[in-house]
């Protein structure tokens, strides 16, 4: 396994953070990587993540900003501050550890392979797979994702599983050089970005470069800050994206805007 750097954005977490497991993952794999993000947390979770840092500073690191920034910019931020070490993969996880940290070491195996770029976990329902969402989450999900396809044009499966890694390269650095336009579907944008690169500057498509990688286990941990208004509000972004792909002359835009220097 490369040095992999994962990205885990925390807003609010501290009675749902399983420090332990962190630890113990860090403590089995010298390679793996923790960049924990306090997304201006009010209720103690940057205390609780200093102390788990300090646990292993060495393969973990406390990352505070400010204020709350949303979920995408903590991502970002974590992004960029990977950018300066030598890792090979980075990725972002959904701090409530929905889904293990266990599978991390299949999804880089995956990124060993020749021209894939991005293994992103979904949540597919099979037979001998412990798959565990609420039904009206799930059903609206399966709306969502739908709704992205379409946007996108790429027969995904599940956009907004938090699990992703990506192999590190220019053109990652590309895709997190600016601030996303959007919040809760930045995973979306993610691939709306990733289409804009490859369309300007030839890179492989991304149907046969990114991989959905069906989990074996995904758990809906009791706490979830997206309610019903929320799809709402995602469900406005897609329409943003929708407008960043394909409205006459994006590929300009993209292409001045990806040369602009980054915040």
């Amino acid at each position: 396994m490369q040095k992999t750097a994962i990205i885990i954005p925390c807003y609010n977490e501290a009675r749902r953070l399983k420090g332990e497991e962190y630890v113990f993952t860090a403590k089995g794999n010298s390679e793996l990587h923790f960049f924990f993000v306090d997304d201006g947390s009010t209720d103690g979770t940057r205390e609780k993540l200093a102390a788990l840092c300090s646990a292993n500073p060495l393969q973990m690191k406390l990352i505070g900003l400010d204020k709350n920034s949303g979920k995408a910019e903590a991502v970002r931020v974590g992004f960029l501050k990977a950018f300066a070490s030598d890792y090979g993969n980075i990725g972002y996880w959904d701090a409530d550890l929905a889904t293990p940290l266990g599978v991390i070491p299949a999804f880089c195996g995956i990124l060993e392979k020749q021209g894939i770029v991005l293994v992103m976990g979904s949540r597919v329902r099979l037979l001998g797979r412990r798959i565990e969402r609420n039904a009206m989450r799930h059903y609206m999900g399966r709306i969502f994702a739908t709704l992205s396809s379409l946007v996108t044009g790429l027969p995904i499966y599940d956009t907004q599983c938090g699990a992703k890694v990506f192999k590190n390269s220019e053109e990652l650095r590309m895709i997190f050089g600016k601030p996303f336009r959007v919040n809760w579907t930045f995973d979306v944008e993610i691939m709306a970005r990733l289409l804009m690169v490859e369309r300007t500057t030839g890179t492989a498509p991304l149907v046969t470069s990114a991989v959905e990688y069906p989990l074996e286990e995904w758990t809906d941990v009791p706490g979830s800050k997206i309610g019903f208004g929320d799809f709402l509000v995602m469900f406005m972004e897609l329409c943003k994206i929708f407008h960043f792909l394909r409205f006459p002359g994006a590929e300009r835009r993209f292409t001045k805007w990806k040369n602009e220097p980054s915040r």
